[in-house]
């Protein structure tokens, strides 16, 4: 179970670092070519499509992974990940056009720019792709994945090229951007369908709660938990470049955008350890405590080694990438990473506790911090910057890894 666990990672961990890689050359294509402004008006709108995603859409892959072990009960697990698939795009678009229609001023998004960051979104919600990850990751696929992660950077990279010689405008980069979405959705659900058959014709938001209920099950409760948890994650990055730009500003908002780019590696890491640990978790709950023992102790040394780095050659790589411009990014740059070596400390006790059916708890773990550090943001912005929102960041996952471990202890 462990060396699978840790060979699963290492595929997750590969693709991650291909587009680490990666994300730093179209980082600098986008900010040196559109300058602290400009680049932060693109970051308010592609932000505000990923939080429209993240905020309407359901962790479908874990449903897949939790009921889908079986033939049968997969076809039904798969149908009940695309209905709710399909109420994410329903609701929302429904919700980006609302927000841009009567709050574009509030995003400081000019006229001309909400039409297209509204087409945006809607490509962004069109290129869900959690219902192909469960599949893939159901079935150790890892490989796979790997390579349709691949896809997002690769499109990015090119087109961003492509757009410096064409037309280099925020809308241009917001055109190549949706590109990538639509591409890696598209090569998710081919690997997936090459994987197994996709069962189209058991869609439902019915069948598998009523079959879940039968089998002394509340699946609602499972997948609402998840979901808000998901959400939760969304909100303390997403929701916090978008605040930070409405309150202080597209520049500061290019700014954070930067910092966060530069310094939530880890984070990503930390989403790839619980999804290969989780469906681990799920197969062998038996040993589920050996193995959140030994991730946790390879994520330690992980994070420390990372903060150092940082901290040696932070200044070096903002001015390597980004510029002079963005050198206020450093502070802020060092406590994400801070903070993306408590997540990812705290994701396999993450994953053990989902696997346990602690979804819910999970949630009000993430929940409380975090709307703590929301309500001390715009002291936080005032007082120290873009450094203030990294502090809320670090300060709710400092909280919620505490609670993770104190939680798994209570269970174990």
């Amino acid at each position: 179970m462990i060396r699978r666990a840790l060979t699963n990672t290492g595929w997750l961990m590969g693709a991650r670092g291909i587009n680490a890689v990666l994300s730093l050359v179209y980082l600098a294509l986008a900010t040196r070519e559109l300058g602290p402004e400009r680049f932060g008006l693109f970051v308010i709108a592609f932000t505000f499509a990923q939080l429209v995603v993240g905020f309407s859409s359901f962790q479908t892959w874990q449903s897949i992974i939790r009921w889908g072990q079986e033939a049968d009960d997969r076809k039904t697990a798969t149908g009940f990940a695309l209905a709710l698939d399909g109420v994410t795009v329903l609701v929302g678009a429904t919700i980006a056009a609302l927000v841009l229609g009567f709050a574009g001023d509030w995003l400081l998004l000019p006229e001309k720019m909400r039409f297209p960051t509204f087409l945006f979104t809607l490509a962004s919600l069109l290129s869900i792709r959690s219902t192909p990850t469960g599949l893939l990751r159901l079935h150790d696929r890892y490989a796979r994945a790997a390579l349709a992660d691949a896809t997002t950077s690769i499109v990015r990279v090119v087109g961003a090229v492509f757009v410096i010689f064409w037309h280099p405008s925020i809308q241009s980069f917001l055109i190549v951007w949706g590109a990538a979405e639509v591409a890696t959705a598209a090569m998710y659900w081919r690997l997936a369908a090459m994987t197994e058959p996709i069962h189209w014709r058991r869609i439902s938001l019915t069948r598998l709660p009523r079959e879940r209920a039968m089998a002394g099950e509340k699946a609602w409760s499972f997948v609402i938990g998840t979901s808000l948890t998901g959400m939760l994650s969304i909100a303390s990055r997403q929701l916090l470049v978008l605040l930070t730009g409405v309150l202080g500003g597209p520049a500061l908002a290019g700014i954070y955008r930067v910092a966060s780019q530069l310094g939530e590696g880890l984070l990503k890491l930390a989403q790839a350890l619980l999804r290969a640990v989780y469906p681990e978790l799920v197969r062998n709950p038996d040993n589920a405590k050996l193995l959140v023992r030994k991730i946790t102790r390879i994520a330690v040394v992980t994070g420390v080694v990372v903060i150092a780095i940082g901290l040696a050659g932070g200044h070096w790589l903002i001015l390597a990438i980004a510029g002079s411009d963005y050198l206020p990014a450093y502070w802020p740059m060092i406590v994400l990473a801070a903070a993306a070596s408590l997540e990812l400390v705290s994701a396999s006790l993450e994953a053990l506790l989902v696997a346990r059916g602690r979804a819910i708890a999970n949630f009000l773990i993430r929940a409380v911090p975090l709307v703590a550090g929301l309500i001390a943001l715009p002291w936080l912005l005032d007082w120290l910057g873009a450094a203030g929102a990294a502090l809320v960041v670090l300060g709710a996952s400092a909280v919620s890894v505490t609670g993770f471990a104190l939680l798994a202890r209570r269970t174990s």
